[in-house]
């Protein structure tokens, strides 16, 4: 049996953050957090739970808070989490079980889903560390989107925590994170570019995310998960650019390095669909149907199943209106109350 330190750092999070405690007070042997300035009631609310709530001057740094929160943990383990995580009580019994086994290790890596649907299924999901031995002195890096490198004796669990949010954040905020350390002459390693780039991506600043993903991919031996989402990223700002010629070429140098997997069969769909070659559509749509399921990375499962299924509706309607019909039908069973499946459904009856 182990004991574990449950670390987490907060700001004006007075919506979610009672909701996170309560599931974890179920498992934690000792519960800290870290206030990083907030002006709502957060700390309040974490003091219903914990007596250890602490201050951190914000220093623009995701890593030093997170490196302050497990430098308090006193457990076997720490595990981290957001305050707009959630654990169902499935998972919060998993927890108990792996605490109560025998196994050892210096990672457990557990599901991350994020980005939830109609029908309450997440949208990725991907593993990430999550509960590490305090004794094996794991340290956190990047100054915005931080990570620890896991190392040792690595377990992958099937335990899954829900990044559930109430309020989107500001979407501008690490981007600007980005731009300051630049304008102190900041060198970014290659993960810091790749997240870089992705912001770059998410804030609409297209020619520029192209360039700095084309940096990116220009380094040899980066993260294999990273390389691979550069790829798709680049295929998606290609996209936007309506010029799908470089998004085709982008997917085919992809599958140079990765193994085809079901997202980069549909961003080829989509490609030929923007290109109005619908043969070639229909071929990608059905391949990402029948691709071996990506285990690395963000793992995009609509891309599957769900996604392809809904084009080939489309795309088959005028040639082939049974074949249609059944994928009409695979969409539905997935995902009944999408819009697109609800407009379907109307239109064949």
């Amino acid at each position: 049996m182990f004991t574990i330190s449950v670390c987490m750092i907060v700001k004006n999070e007075s919506l979610v953050l009672e909701r996170c405690l309560s599931c974890v007070h179920k498992f934690a042997d000792e519960i800290i957090v870290v206030d990083t300035g907030s002006t709502d009631n957060t700390k309040q609310i974490a003091q219903k739970f914990t007596d250890k709530v602490f201050d951190f001057d914000w220093c623009d740094d995701f890593s030093k808070a997170r490196n302050f929160s497990f430098s308090l943990a006193t457990c076997d383990f720490q595990m981290w989490l957001d305050a707009d995580d959630f654990i169902t009580e499935e998972n919060i019994k998993k927890i108990q079980r792996l605490k109560n086994s025998n196994q050892d290790a210096d990672v457990f890596m557990c599901l991350y889903a994020l980005g939830f649907d109609e029908d309450n299924a997440p949208k990725l999901r991907f593993h990430r560390e999550r509960i590490l031995k305090r004794s094996s002195g794991f340290v956190w890096e990047g100054f915005v989107h931080e990570v620890i490198a896991p190392a040792g004796k690595i377990v992958y669990t099937d335990i899954e925590i829900e990044h559930r949010k109430i309020v989107v954040s500001n979407p501008k905020r690490n981007l600007r994170l980005y731009q300051k350390a630049l304008k102190r002459g900041v060198k970014f390693s290659p993960r810091e570019l790749y997240y870089y780039s992705r912001e770059l991506y998410y804030n609409n600043h297209i020619t520029k995310a192209i360039q700095c993903f084309k940096k990116f991919l220009k380094i040899s031996n980066t993260f294999p998960p990273d390389n691979l989402g550069a790829y798709i990223m680049l295929c998606d700002c290609f996209m936007l650019k309506i010029q799908p010629n470089n998004a085709i070429n982008t997917i085919f140098d992809c599958m140079k390095k990765h193994t085809p997997n079901a997202e980069m069969c549909c961003k080829l769909g989509y490609a030929y669909k923007q290109k109005e070659d619908n043969s070639k559509a229909i071929f990608w749509f059905k391949c990402a149907m029948n691709a071996e399921r990506q285990t690395q990375g963000f793992v995009r499962e609509e891309c599957q199943t769900f996604l392809p299924a809904l084009e080939l509706c489309s795309l088959l309607y005028k040639t082939d209106y049974a074949s249609s019909k059944a994928y009409h039908q695979i969409a539905k069973s997935l995902h009944p109350t999408h819009p697109s499946v609800v407009y379907n459904e109307r239109f064949f009856k």
